[in-house]
């Protein structure tokens, strides 16, 4: 049976317990093709634009550039030694990517790819968001423990952000004028004032521990909290209530949630992505497991296709892959292996 878009949203309609059933007996989401990438090194965050209908892909040294029209790679931002993603900001036409081994972020045209300035971070940025209220990208900085902020705009820092622990993923939510991010170290959620730029509360996710990945439903004020210990807690971002859980895989690393589905996403490395289903702001449904490919743990979401983006690559078969819950750690990769899966509601 071909399960589309419109399809969904009937089921929706109906209920959500009709809507879990219908979604574990056929398999919702199903590969639909790949995007190869090529060359040599690993990567870490993909980002989507959906207006300019871009996916960004680090690689490496560099971010690949590709067209969602036509799953055709277009370009390469440069010069951004230990690049691991870069925050949107396509009203202002720019982004910031988090240069990991320079510590140091890049303001970049995104219509040309190129780098127009630099500007110091605290050690070791990795994780970003952007809050698009007050036109900034925060850079996570892992090994400094803070938040670098940044205008974009005006390409310079405005603000240091100490925290409580080591930041991973993060979300912002701009009509509250907050941002969240994941401390993994400490199982706790940082909530950062975006007038302030100082953490007001930290959280904790228990019964989830060590997150990973974040995703956010401004709509209904929940978070989605990938978790190391196999859970996606979900959190109700004005308060820091855990609302509702439910099993995920080993070794995740990215989630994402799609507004018009209601669907949140925990991408693992152990080769599945759990597909859950808010059926209100308190329930969370596991409607599908999806397998995809051992290492697949870094993911994005376009709100247009609603397909989802999941990165890999080929291991030696000495070590196959990251192992299950040492998201950190890094298998060889056989060069020109890296690709990108493409998974959708339709079938092949």
């Amino acid at each position: 049976m071909k399960t589309t878009f419109l399809n969904l949203v009937a089921i929706i309609t109906v209920s959500a317990a009709s809507f879990c059933g219908v979604c574990k007996a056929d398999d919702l989401y199903h590969y639909i093709t790949q995007i190869p990438i090529g060359g040599e090194g690993g990567w870490d965050y993909l980002s989507i634009d959906p207006d300019a209908r871009r996916l960004y892909v680090s690689h490496a040294t560099k971010i690949t550039v590709i067209d969602l029209k036509n799953n055709q790679i277009v370009g390469e931002i440069t010069n951004t030694p230990g690049v691991h993603g870069i925050a949107l900001a396509p009203k202002l036409g720019l982004g910031v990517t988090s240069n990991g081994r320079e510590n140091k972020a890049g303001i970049v045209d995104l219509k040309t790819l190129e780098t127009l300035s630099k500007v110091d971070t605290a050690e070791g940025p990795d994780g970003f968001t952007y809050n698009g209220r007050m036109g900034e990208a925060y850079l996570f900085c892992g090994r400094a423990n803070a938040a670098t902020v940044v205008d974009v705009k005006g390409q310079k820092v405005v603000a240091t952000v100490p925290l409580d622990g080591r930041p991973e993923f993060a979300q912002a939510d701009p009509k509250a004028n907050r941002v969240y991010d994941n401390l993994e170290d400490q199982s706790e959620v940082a909530v950062i004032d975006g007038a302030t730029h100082m953490v007001v509360t930290n959280w904790p996710i228990a019964p989830g521990e060590s997150a990973s990945g974040m995703a956010i439903d401004v709509k209904n004020h929940r978070l989605f909290i990938g978790c190391h210990n196999q859970k996606m807690v979900m959190m109700d971002s004005r308060d820091g209530r855990v609302v509702a859980t439910v099993p995920i895989g080993d070794g995740v690393d990215a989630d994402a949630f799609d507004p018009k589905t209601k669907l949140a996403f925990a991408s693992c490395g152990d080769g599945t992505t759990t597909i859950a289903h808010e059926d209100s702001p308190d329930n969370l449904t596991v409607v599908q497991t999806l397998q995809t490919q051992r290492g697949a743990r870094t993911m994005a979401l376009d709100p247009v296709t609603h397909y989802i983006y999941l990165a890999t690559a080929d291991f030696e078969a000495s070590t196959n892959a990251p192992a299950a819950g040492e998201r950190r750690r890094r298998a060889p990769i056989i060069p020109g292996t890296q690709r990108i899966l493409v998974y959708g509601m339709s079938e092949p």
